[in-house]
């Protein structure tokens, strides 16, 4: 790795990425994080972490996008959008390169994830329905 005070700042950028990877961020922003320019921190943070700053991002993206395809019953281009990605289309792409199947076959080879849920369905149906209305059906209004 780098020298200390260079590997230190490596590691804010990284940190940058990984906790705010579904913001639209750049290597300039990551560069800006560890407080170098974008081509010697382009450089070292190859060296330090074995691969770009932009495709380490973009490793992370799509991590998190498996993580919610499993875990979660959200569409696609839900699941795209949520971890940063502008397009469905490059989004799938980018997906099979590294999956190696489309996001819905990747999905549909994990168990549905309603069965992640905790509590039997019957319950969680029951405490997502809405307690207080706004509105009275029988058209008589509530007392002060």
């Amino acid at each position: 790795m780098a020298s200390a005070p260079t590997a230190r700042h490596l590691l804010r950028a990284r940190d940058l990425a990984d906790a705010r990877y579904f913001e639209s961020l750049s290597v300039a922003d990551l560069a800006r994080a560890a407080g170098l320019s974008k081509a010697h921190f382009s450089r070292e943070f190859a060296r330090a972490f074995g691969e770009a700053p932009h495709q380490y991002l973009l490793t992370r993206r799509l991590e998190r996008a498996a993580a919610l395809l499993r875990t979660t019953d959200w569409s696609v281009a839900r699941v795209c959008f949520a971890v940063g990605w502008e397009s469905v289309g490059s989004f799938t792409t980018s997906f099979r390169r590294m999956f190696g199947t489309p996001p819905t076959a990747y999905r549909a080879s994990w168990p549905p994830a309603a069965r992640f849920a905790r509590i039997p369905r019957c319950v969680a149906q029951s405490y997502g329905q809405p307690k207080n209305r706004t509105f009275r059906e029988d058209g008589r209004r509530d007392a002060p």
